[in-house]
């Protein structure tokens, strides 16, 4: 058994077969297990438990998953991954828009479920709070707000490094447009997202070696970006 009893995860699905042998191969793995049926409870466990990470089925009694991930997202930064027996790309477009750092179709393997655990809890870990962000040649310090590419000072705009930041923080995860623009221009911004792409446009241009063929943010087609690791 690997030593991972640090780490807890919530586990919220109504299936109560797949939600005891989610919770049983996670225990034998060594973590340790919350779980909820119910949206309501799905919510109030992710609220008072400060789980590592969570398991969010989509279709959830009373509430459903998309609104317990919403409301989560709001208040708290802790990875979810959310479990759907749909498959196609508008939902899950839908499931990333709501603040889903990762989306599996059932049915799924548990070898395939427990590699996306371990991804989005390492991710978590690189996440830590700290004052340095750091991947190849680019660094941000965050107290001073400077960002610098192999050692030389970039000239970023205020949401330019704003972008930044939030892109290295989630380095390896898919971020769609609506949630750049929540965390970069506020939940009361009303514009198009649009403007993320110009944004994100501006940035490759003093970060990348070639912003024609962008290596280190990439567009992930009809959803976002994604900061390459």
């Amino acid at each position: 058994m690997t030593t991972n009893d640090d780490k807890v995860i919530l586990v919220v699905e109504d299936d109560d077969t797949l939600l005891q042998t989610l919770a049983y191969n996670l225990k034998q793995e060594g973590y340790r297990v919350i779980t909820a049926s119910t949206g309501p409870d799905g919510l109030e466990a992710g609220r008072t438990q400060s789980p590592d990470l969570i398991v969010l089925d989509v279709m959830l009694p009373d509430l459903d998953g998309l609104s317990v991930c919403r409301i989560l997202r709001r208040e708290a930064d802790v990875p979810i991954i959310m479990l759907t027996a749909r498959s196609s790309e508008v939902d899950k477009i839908i499931g990333l828009d709501s603040g889903a750092d990762d989306y599996i179709t059932k049915p799924f393997s548990f070898g395939e479920f427990l590699a996306r655990v371990r991804a989005a809890l390492r991710r978590r870990v690189s996440h830590a709070p700290t004052n340095q962000l750091v991947s190849a040649n680019l660094s941000i310090d965050l107290i001073s707000r400077k960002a610098y590419k192999e050692g030389n000072l970039l000239n970023l705009s205020f949401k330019e490094f704003n972008l930044l930041v939030e892109l290295m923080r989630h380095k390896g995860a898919v971020l769609s447009r609506d949630l750049l623009l929540t965390k970069v221009w506020g939940y009361d911004y009303y514009g198009e997202s649009r403007t993320v792409d110009v944004h994100i446009r501006w940035l490759r241009e003093k970060i990348e070696e070639n912003p024609s063929k962008p290596t280190r943010i990439t567009t992930i087609r009809r959803i976002g970006y994604r900061f390459e690791e």
